[in-house]
């Protein structure tokens, strides 16, 4: 069970074929990057205020907003 506020993380696996380790790395830094841990990693490497945190998360649902928006006029040809 998780922790309230707590996000689990599913593991991230990667097969090495033919000993080929540089692609295993670069296919886990692919998942990585997909699955937002680097993101993440750099928040939590300070502490951000409860204030911040509720300003910074309304500053990208509004940047996701518009960004939908613009694709769905662009999707309609305005």
């Amino acid at each position: 069970m998780v922790p309230a506020g707590k996000e689990q993380w599913d593991n991230v696996q990667v097969i090495v074929r033919d000993n080929n380790v540089d692609q295993a790395l670069k296919a886990l830094k692919k998942k990585m990057q997909r699955e937002g841990i680097f993101r993440e990693m750099k928040l939590r490497r300070s502490y951000e205020k409860p204030s911040e945190r509720k300003a910074r998360e309304k500053a990208e649902a509004v940047r996701r907003a518009r960004k939908l928006e613009r694709k769905r006029l662009e999707r309609e040809g305005f």
